[in-house]
C-alpha cells in the first residue's frame, strides 16, 4: 500500500533555506553580460551603484558564488509567512481523471498575495543597511508594488511606485493596499518625470507598460539624493532571492520521497519561474536528471515563443543597461484588453540563456483559456488563483491530460504564485464574456523588432 501524502505539507522552521542558490554558478555557459548603453561595453559592478544599492549590484554581477547566506534579519521576516506549503492537488487530479500526481507550491500566504515578497524583503533590507533614504520601483498587475510597499514599511523606507496606467485604473484596491503601507503610487506614464512626459507627448492615449514605468522609476532614483531603484523580476539578483521557492519545494518533495518529472511555471519577466526551477535545473545540468521544465506565457505578450534573442533595453525610455534576452522590443505595449498579467516585453537573461540552449520549453495560451483553467482550479482546489499563476495551472492541466492519454504516471510540480482577490475586474470580464483574446500579428511584433539596438555580439 502506497504512503498517503497529506494535502498540505509544511517544512519545519529549522528546515527553511538558510542560503539562496545562485544557478549561474552551475550553468555551463553564462548569460551574455549587461551592456552600458553609452559605450556598448560590458558593465562593471560599480557602474550599477547609481541605480542599485551596492550589495544588490554585487549579487547582480556574481556568477561564481553558488550559495549566498540569507541575513538573519531577512530570515526573521521570512518566518512571518514562510515556509509556504507544498500542496498535493488531489481534487484536481480526480477532476481530470489523470494518473499524474500534481503538486503545487503556494506562495499566496502573505498580505501581498504573491511570491514577490521574497525579493522585496531582501532589497528593502539591503537598502536600509546601506543607509538609503528612499526607493523607487514600477509595478504592473500590482503584486510587486504591494510586496515592496509591505517590506519598505517594515524597514521604515519611503517608497514611490510607478504603476502601469491600465492596471492603476483596473485594480484600485491594489493601489489602496500600497497606500496602506504608505507608498506613493503614481500611474505611469506620468507628467512627474522627463521620460514620462516624452512618452505621453509621443503617444497621448497610451495605457502604459512595464517598460514605461521602469523608465520613470529609474529617472526618479537617479535624480533623487539617497534614492535607489529596485526591480521585482528579470534581474539576476531577483531570481537569486526567489530560489527559496524551489529550495523549499525540493526539500519537501524529498521528505515525501517524490521528485517531479515536469516543473511548470508562469513566465513574465522570470522571477517566479526562475525561483521555482533553480534547484531542479541544477539537477538537470549537473546530475543529468531527466526532468522537463516548461515556461508558460500569455499569447498576447509572447517573449519566449515569438520574441527575438537579442540585446535590448530593459525599459521603454532606453535609459537602463541593455540585456541579452528574449524580447518583443522595449517599445512593445500589450493590448489594454490583456488582463492576465505577465506584461513585460522581455525575459530574464538567465532564463533566456537556458531556453536558448534547449534546457527549457515554452508554451503560450490565450487568456480566456487561462481563465477557464483558473475557474476549474478554484472550484476544485478552493483557492482563487492570480491570473499570472493561472498560466501555470493551464500548463499543468495540459501535462496531466497528456498523462491521461498515454497512461503515464508522471509527477507534475507547478508554481501557484499568488491569489487573485485583487483581480476581480478580470474575472468579471471573463464571466460576462467581454474578455478578448488578443494575439499580436507578425506585423505588430515586427515593429518592435525593427527598433532593437544594432549590436554585433
Amino acid at each position: 500500500m502506497s504512503k498517503k501524502i497529506p494535502y498540505r505539507f509544511y517544512l519545519s522552521e529549522d528546515q527553511m533555506p538558510k542560503q539562496w542558490y545562485n544557478l549561474r554558478a552551475d550553468m555551463k555557459e553564462q548569460p551574455d553580460p549587461l551592456l552600458n548603453p553609452a559605450t556598448l561595453q560590458p558593465l562593471k559592478e560599480e557602474d550599477l551603484y547609481p541605480i542599485f544599492c551596492k550589495e544588490l549590484a554585487h549579487q547582480e554581477m556574481d556568477s561564481e558564488t553558488r550559495y549566498i547566506d540569507i541575513p538573519e534579519e531577512i530570515q526573521e521576516m521570512y518566518k512571518i509567512y514562510r515556509p509556504s506549503p507544498l500542496i498535493r492537488a488531489y481534487n484536481l487530479e480526480k477532476e481530470l481523471d489523470t494518473p499524474a500526481k500534481i503538486y503545487y507550491k503556494f506562495e499566496g500566504n502573505n498580505t501581498s498575495g504573491s511570491h514577490k515578497l521574497n525579493s522585496a524583503i531582501a532589497q528593502a533590507y539591503y537598502a536600509k543597511k546601506q543607509g538609503l533614504t528612499s526607493l523607487t520601483t514600477e509595478t504592473g498587475a500590482g503584486q510587486w508594488g504591494t510586496a515592496l510597499s509591505e517590506a519598505c514599511a517594515y524597514f521604515g523606507i519611503p517608497l514611490t511606485v510607478y504603476m502601469v496606467k491600465c492596471s492603476y485604473e483596473q485594480k484600485p484596491f491594489r493601489k489602496a493596499v500600497m497606500q496602506t503601507f504608505d507608498a506613493d503610487v503614481i500611474p505611469s506614464p506620468s507628467d512627474t518625470t522627463v521620460v514620462g512626459r516624452k512618452i505621453l507627448a509621443e503617444n497621448p492615449g497610451t495605457t502604459g507598460s512595464l517598460g514605461c514605468a521602469i523608465s520613470e522609476a529609474v529617472e526618479k532614483a537617479t535624480t533623487t539624493e539617497g534614492c535607489r531603484y529596485v526591480l521585482g523580476s528579470v534581474l539576476n539578483q531577483v531570481l537569486l532571492h526567489q530560489s527559496v521557492i524551489g529550495l523549499e519545494a525540493k526539500t519537501a518533495m524529498e521528505l515525501l520521497e517524490e521528485y517531479p518529472d515536469v516543473v511548470v511555471g508562469c513566465a513574465g519577466g522570470g522571477s517566479n519561474l526562475g525561483g521555482l526551477i533553480a534547484p531542479f535545473m541544477r539537477d538537470k545540468i549537473v546530475d543529468n536528471k531527466n526532468i522537463r521544465i516548461v515556461a508558460v506565457e500569455p499569447a498576447s505578450c509572447p517573449s519566449f515563443t515569438r520574441g527575438k534573442y537579442a540585446y535590448d533595453f530593459c525599459d521603454t525610455g532606453m535609459v537602463t543597461p541593455m540585456a541579452k534576452m528574449y524580447t518583443l522590443g522595449s517599445g512593445f505595449i500589450p493590448s489594454a484588453n490583456h488582463a492576465g498579467g505577465l506584461r513585460y516585453h522581455g525575459m530574464s537573461p538567465i532564463l533566456s540563456k537556458l531556453y536558448h540552449d534547449g534546457l527549457m520549453e515554452a508554451v503560450s495560451y490565450e487568456q480566456t483559456k487561462v481563465f477557464e483553467a483558473a475557474k476549474l482550479f478554484a472550484r476544485v482546489e478552493t483557492i482563487l488563483p492570480a491570473p499570472e499563476s493561472s498560466h501555470a495551472i493551464k500548463g499543468a492541466i495540459d501535462e496531466a491530460l497528456k498523462c491521461k492519454e498515454t497512461g503515464e504516471e508522471k509527477t507534475i510540480l507547478f508554481g501557484l504564485t499568488g491569489t487573485g482577490y485583487f483581480d476581480m475586474t478580470a474575472y468579471s470580464a471573463f464571466h460576462d464574456g467581454t474578455m478578448i483574446d488578443y494575439i499580436p500579428t507578425d506585423e505588430d511584433l515586427q515593429k518592435g523588432f525593427d527598433k532593437l539596438p544594432k549590436i554585433d555580439r
